[in-house]
């Protein structure tokens, strides 16, 4: 299930690409800027401020969503059943109740990528995202195949939060793996992400033994690793990891917050302020020094 395709993109990789998000991630992390991409089923959004009080949602799940007094709506997700929000999907003329999530076969996938391969020139391609596409079933590995022999170049962006089988197959079949370094203090990744730092670690390693392209990508947070020690532990871990030699820092940013609203759910990081270029200045002194390219942003 994905719940986003990005056209023109000139993140995630080199050139042109088509970002394919996939829906559910095995991570909790409390910045994440896609909530919805952490379930893997649908998801239920709703924007108060586009409502105008139509009533055809409450009408079709008058159990789960009902008329609030001053307007709008109250929707109880626990009464709706896996399947039920796909009957809510175009229920609502203002777009105020959305549902994300859309289920596509491996060759629908292909089909919306291959309207933009006149893009991609040389160096462009496609980039997997999420979510956590490492998590997605075996049609993952089918549509790497099938993208492999057309000759389109295939990123992976992961956290590598999976068992290392779900690594292994796609060993081969992809271009670069842009692996998402969150932290590698065990207790600090599981307090905030309820991760395990020693999955990852050994993935990563094993990922780089197998001399597989590599780019680690950290994403800077207040409160969680914006520190000097902190970065600099992560970035000597690059360092020893084999055939790594670039590394990016993505700023904290707050793009996500008002997805939190829509999903009826609390963002513990709404107090943090956003991470500014300049603030990543001692990181990137300290990896240049040591070898490393470096770059701000995806």
């Amino acid at each position: 299930m994905i719940f986003n395709i990005q056209r023109f993109s000139t993140h995630d990789g080199d050139g042109i690409r088509t970002v394919i998000f996939y829906k559910g991630c095995p991570l909790r992390c409390q910045w994440c800027s896609n909530p919805e991409s952490q379930s893997f089923g649908y998801s239920v959004m709703y924007d108060k401020k586009k409502c105008n009080n139509f009533g055809d949602c409450i009408k079709a799940h008058n159990k789960a969503i009902t008329r609030i007094i001053n307007n709008g709506i109250q929707i109880n997700r626990e009464l709706i059943n896996e399947n039920e929000p796909e009957k809510l999907k175009n229920i609502c003329a203002s777009k105020a109740l959305t549902i994300s999530g859309e289920s596509k076969s491996v060759d629908e996938l292909l089909n919306e990528i291959e309207k933009d391969t006149l893009f991609y020139r040389d160096n462009g391609g496609v980039t997997l995202s999420g979510g956590e596409p490492l998590s997605q079933g075996d049609e993952l590995k089918t549509l790497l195949q099938k993208l492999k022999g057309r000759n389109i170049n295939v990123n992976i962006e992961t956290s590598l939060h999976v068992n290392w089988s779900e690594v292994a197959r796609c060993i081969g079949l992809v271009e670069t793996f842009l692996i998402d370094l969150k932290h590698i203090d065990k207790d600090k990744l599981k307090s905030f992400t309820q991760g395990d730092a020693e999955l990852v670690i050994n993935n990563i390693n094993k990922l780089t033994d197998s001399d597989a392209h590599v780019i680690v990508r950290i994403a800077v947070i207040p409160g969680f690793n914006h520190s000097e020690d902190e970065m600099k532990q992560m970035i000597e871990f690059v360092i020893s990891l084999k055939n790594v030699n670039e590394i990016h820092f993505l700023p904290y940013h707050t793009y996500g917050v008002e997805k939190y609203k829509m999903l009826g759910i609390d963002y513990i990081f709404d107090h943090k302020k956003q991470v500014q270029d300049s603030e990543l200045e001692p990181y990137i002194r300290y990896a240049q020094s040591k070898g490393l390219r470096t770059k701000i942003g995806g």
